[in-house]
């Protein structure tokens, strides 16, 4: 995905070459293909077996062989894959609509779960990825590869996919395992990033005592301070809206804000060496409870679709090219003189991602259970399936994250790396269409109907965007309401102590409450704080 000025400036006629007229008709065929891929996904939606996310990668395949035999067998892309535009551009609006349409309601009821599998749970497949790919590598003829490298590849293959498995899930009839698979998939994948930039930082040519704990603290530390700037951001796009009023004149100034500011919490925390996507998924968190609120009805309609809608084609656009890019023949010919040993690759790598994510998943769920009273809050058994199930595929992250380590500027030298890169692939692509395929299926025959706790659950909680107007924290109780008296039954007075002990979520969730209505609402905005505007048009007169 190479772009340059010089195409840009060839798009709008101020220069001519025969490069910048092909780099023209490649992205008019991709775009054609995006819109080739949205609508087969559609004819394809009731289908057992496809996906949208499946349904792009065959696509890219197809076209790739088109275009390999068309070329003689020399090229099978029509733009170069580049793992900074990966990066910088495809995932933010992915990571931020995550947090800006999550229902936090869940999300915050399960957070230290979500940490637990995401954070922890990470770190487990990373060591066991990497301790396994050190000593099995050793039977196979890979090349050279360092300490590093081994290193890198357990974050390259711990970043998880759970694409496939959050559209098959409903949001509505499984909150608990949808809040479980999709928080765990983000901060999953932020963790893998920043191990793989702190391997890459890292001195490993001089081995001391504490550098575990100094990776230790350096992550924690990379952690709070990334989630901070991103709850900064989020906060400020709240205050100028609502200090501003843009609403009074223009909407398309407070919605041109919020994406804006949406996409430069991502680039300031890559500028500061943070870690981007947690920052820009707490930020859409911070805006859905605050700056949403401020800005005119007509504008939350438009910037909530908006941030689905870039979301949504980024995620085709990566699928598709990741097929296409699958058969590139350059990154093949190093290892079309030893198939075999890419193949056990393949399969050693595949194997350990398995074992790495049983080794987390059962334990961690076991340790999850033991420390929750309700038996709705538990973890039941055919839902860790559905969870170990759904990080078993690999995805966009892993690719680009392989480019990182084993190319440069897209091109391989040398034999060990081919291998890597070609492995990656080869995982991606069986894990995306083989396990993504028996997805359906699978979780058809292992979720059981919703049970009544469900169904209140599910009638307490409507769907987005009234979804964003619930507290960022909440346990299904009112922190108003006060049954006790409603029943005329003197209510007993607990101290703090005994009331965080016994019902943290609760206790938590009150003093948030307060300090949100006494503090934060009058000064950032969101429900309740939101100013009239009488002068803003309605929805209705800027559609006609």
């Amino acid at each position: 995905m190479g772009f340059s000025f010089g195409s840009i400036f060839s798009t709008t006629g101020l220069l001519s070459s025969d490069s910048d007229q092909a780099f023209v008709n490649s992205v008019t065929l991709f775009v054609a293909l995006l819109c080739a891929c949205i609508v087969i996904g559609h004819l394809l939606e009731e289908n057992r077996w496809m996906n949208e996310s499946i349904t792009a990668l065959v696509i890219g395949l197809g076209t790739g062989i088109v275009i390999l035999l068309t070329s003689g067998g020399t090229s099978s892309r029509i733009l170069e894959f580049n793992e900074e535009f990966f990066f910088i551009y495809l995932l933010p609006p992915i990571i931020f609509n995550a947090g800006f349409q999550v229902k936090k309601k869940q999300f915050f009821r399960n957070f230290m779960t979500i940490m637990l599998f995401g954070a922890i749970g990470t770190l487990i497949s990373f060591g066991i990825i990497s301790f396994g790919a050190t000593q099995l590598f050793k039977t196979l003829d890979v090349g050279f590869l360092e300490l590093r490298d081994y290193l890198a590849i357990g974050a390259i293959f711990s970043a998880t996919d759970s694409v496939c498995t959050l559209q098959v899930l409903n949001q509505e009839e499984t909150p608990l395992l949808y809040s479980l698979v999709f928080g765990e998939g983000v901060v999953n994948d932020a963790t893998s990033i920043v191990l793989f930039n702190a391997i890459q930082k890292f001195d490993l040519s001089q081995k001391k005592s504490g550098m575990a704990l100094q990776f230790v603290g350096n992550f924690l530390s990379l952690f709070i301070t990334s989630t901070l700037l991103g709850v900064a951001v989020g906060l400020l796009s709240a205050y100028i809206v609502k200090k501003l009023y843009f609403g009074r004149h223009s909407t398309d100034r407070e919605v041109a804000l919020m994406i804006l500011m949406a996409y430069l919490s991502y680039v300031m925390a890559e500028v500061l060496d943070l870690s981007g996507i947690l920052t820009v998924f707490f930020c859409g968190i911070v805006m859905s409870h605050y700056t949403w609120h401020n800005v005119t009805e007509s504008s939350r309609v438009t910037t909530k679709h908006a941030f689905a809608t870039l979301s949504f084609v980024a995620e085709v656009f990566i699928f598709l090219y990741v097929g296409m890019d699958a058969l590139d023949i350059e990154k093949w010919k190093f290892v079309s003189d030893s198939p075999g040993t890419s193949a056990g690759v393949s399969a050693i790598l595949l194997s350990l991602v398995l074992v790495g994510r049983a080794a987390f998943v059962f334990p961690l769920s076991f340790l999850s259970n033991f420390a929750k009273k309700s038996k709705s809050d538990k973890i039941e058994f055919k839902q860790q399936v559905t969870i170990w199930w759904a990080g078993l595929m690999r995805g966009a992250v892993s690719i680009a994250l392989a480019y990182n380590q084993f190319t440069k500027a897209g091109h391989t030298q040398q034999l060990g790396h081919a291998i890597m890169i070609t492995s990656t692939i080869t995982v991606v692509l069986f894990s995306t269409m083989v396990f993504g395929s028996m997805t359906k299926p699978l979780l058809r025959l292992l979720m059981p109907p919703p049970s009544s706790h469900l169904s209140c659950m599910i009638s307490s909680e409507p769907l987005s965007p009234k979804s964003i107007t619930l507290p960022l924290l909440s346990n299904g109780q009112d922190s108003e309401s006060n049954t006790a008296d409603d029943q005329n039954i003197p209510a007993r007075r607990h101290n703090n102590l005994h009331m965080l002990l016994c019902t943290p979520s609760h206790t938590v969730h009150r003093y948030w409450r307060k300090f949100d209505d006494g503090f934060m609402r009058p000064v950032f905005g969101g429900m309740g704080f939101v100013q009239t505007v009488p002068t803003s048009p309605p929805a209705t007169t800027t559609l006609e």
